[in-house]
């Protein structure tokens, strides 16, 4: 493990965006994405102000071969439900997955299994919806997100939503990215807090008017 793997795996750990841990550091996110890339590496004042962050030591960091005992914080079970709530997204609602039968009267859902893994998105309703998303690990709920939406325009179209969707990022695997635009259509969503706690809100705007809305909340369950 080099040091852009170890990076990012420690800033995943604790829920960190590239633009957070930027901003901590004193830094741009493009230059904690370099870091993370490979592109680039962190001068000796960085290095000294990320192991301290994390409570790692700085050969850790620098040594490639000091890989095989990982951190106490790296908290690498979280991240495997991050990676695998990603693939989900990308496999079901965003990715124009079947819908499976109904769990409840008038429900939406949408299913997806990965060994030990298991998401389930379930939604009601259509111009004005709400609805949840959740993860379990051997059959124990870990993760869920509750959202509330609603369509204001004729104009709105659900693939440029689902195409946004599609996109949903890494470092903010949530919804979608914090911008999209393609063919007029622009998507904008805007989150705070982490993995463990957070709440955001996303809307689409055509040529200027606002056509859709959503808010959401989630985090870890433990």
């Amino acid at each position: 493990m080099i040091f852009s793997e170890k990076l990012q795996l420690i800033r995943k750990s604790r829920g960190e965006t590239q633009e957070q841990l930027a901003e901590i550091l004193g830094v741009s996110r493009q230059a904690v994405a370099k870091w993370e890339s490979g592109q680039s590496y962190p001068d000796i004042l960085n290095l000294i102000q990320i192991s301290e962050q994390f409570h790692v030591t700085v050969d850790y960091l620098v040594k490639d071969d000091v890989c095989k005992k990982v951190p106490d914080i790296l908290n690498t079970e979280q991240i495997k439900i991050t990676d695998f709530l990603i693939r989900a997204k990308k496999k079901t609602y965003a990715g124009m997955g079947p819908e499976t039968e109904s769990i409840r009267p008038g429900s939406h859902d949408l299913e997806y299994e990965e060994g030990d893994f298991h998401y389930i998105d379930t939604y009601y309703g259509g111009e004005a919806f709400g609805g949840g998303e959740f993860v379990w690990v051997k059959e124990v709920p870990v993760y869920g997100m509750n959202y509330y939406g609603r369509v204001l325009a004729n104009s709105f179209s659900i693939d440029f939503l689902k195409a946004a969707l599609l996109l949903v990022p890494e470092d903010m695997p949530y919804r979608g990215p914090s911008f999209f635009e393609e063919q007029g259509f622009v998507y904008r969503c805007k989150v705070s807090g982490d993995m463990n706690w957070f709440q955001g809100y996303e809307d689409i705007c055509y040529e200027n008017e606002k056509i859709y809305e959503c808010f959401f909340h989630g985090g870890m369950i433990k």
